[in-house]
């Protein structure tokens, strides 16, 4: 079998980092997980009475509530975290500014998971 690969890239070694596949697939299926997160979500504060932040709090504070909104903000943010480095990786062309977003991004992303997470047992915790 032939070698496809060009002398200068079996030189540098720039062959395939054998993970965008996987990428890809933890993409697709944060958005399916999405789906019936975002639907309870809708559902549930259509179902509100008054919509007042007692009602909101007093919803909140059920643990089936809290334990769903905590799992919607961290698949939220894993597949923001994943589409916004996708987007860098494409656009951005200089390696050092491409390794600085992204870092930028999974920072900014960890902490609103932590700051979202801290909000919910905040409130559920003390109702």
């Amino acid at each position: 079998m032939s070698n496809l690969r060009t002398p200068l890239s079996q030189v540098k070694g720039h062959g395939s980092a054998k993970e965008g596949t996987g990428h890809f697939w933890v993409q697709r299926l944060t958005a399916i997980a999405m789906v019936p997160l975002v639907m309870w979500l809708c559902f549930s504060i259509a179902s509100l009475p008054g919509m007042s932040q007692a009602d909101i709090r007093t919803w909140l504070s059920s643990p089936f509530t809290a334990v769903m909104m905590i799992v919607l903000m961290l698949t939220g943010l894993y597949h923001a975290k994943l589409g916004l480095q996708v987007v860098i990786e494409d656009y951005v062309g200089d390696h050092g500014i491409r390794t600085i977003a992204i870092i930028a991004v999974t920072l900014l992303c960890a902490f609103l998971a932590v700051l979202g997470v801290f909000s919910v047992m905040r409130i559920a915790f003390s109702a």
